[in-house]
């Protein structure tokens, strides 16, 4: 009885070692599902500590992000006992060296970038200009579109200017300074929508 019992209880352990073997485990078994999804372009996680840290006047600066104008938070500097319009252009060259800077590399990864470049400079109204008028050292004009809608969005939405959606800008030159506008158009599509702009009479 026993002598025949001995391969039938061989087979079962088999079967049984057979079943076992072809189980999955979840824990054991490695699961690749790809890399961790990266950051949302055009969308930051937090502010930037070092701009929430720096000591000075809040503003925002527009930034290119894909083919459009995005706002990001800023600090400006600004003396204090300035006259309003030395405090207008002591905003607006704060402004213009922030959008010259390199974005952070925070925002470099969400896809920022800034095609205003280095070296631009600001002035005042000079005698016929209407008085907020604000004189860059480059003419409007020689400015990229992009540039330019950068330049325009960020002070018609800054203490630059006087937040009706507008600045009056001009070059070094004697030609007469114009008011452009920063539309919804603008920020939009920079590359193909130039502020527009209409000459300004003097005081």
């Amino acid at each position: 009885m026993t002598v025949r019992r001995l391969p039938a209880l061989s087979g079962l352990v088999a079967l049984a070692a057979l079943l076992a073997g072809c189980g999955i485990r979840a824990t054991e078994v490695p699961t690749d599902y790809g890399p961790a999804p990266s950051r949302v372009r055009c969308s930051l996680a937090e502010p930037d500590v070092s701009t929430r840290a720096t000591p000075g006047l809040p503003a925002q600066v527009f930034l290119l992000c894909g083919s459009s104008l995005v706002a990001v938070d800023r600090t400006v500097r600004v003396p204090d006992g300035a006259s309003d319009s030395g405090r207008r252009v002591q905003v607006a060259q704060g402004l213009l060296n922030e959008l010259a800077e390199q974005p952070s590399a925070a925002e470099k990864e969400a896809g920022y970038t800034s095609d205003v470049r280095r070296g631009i400079t600001v002035t005042g109204p000079r005698s016929g200009d209407p008085e907020d008028t604000l004189r860059l050292s480059t003419d409007p004009d020689d400015l990229t579109s992009y540039a330019l809608a950068q330049v325009v969005c960020t002070f018609s939405d800054s203490a630059a200017a006087e937040g009706d959606g507008s600045v009056v800008l001009a070059g070094p030159t004697d030609r007469s300074a114009r008011r452009y506008a920063c539309t919804d158009e603008v920020r939009a599509r920079p590359g193909s929508n130039e502020p527009p702009a209409s000459e300004v009479g003097g005081d």
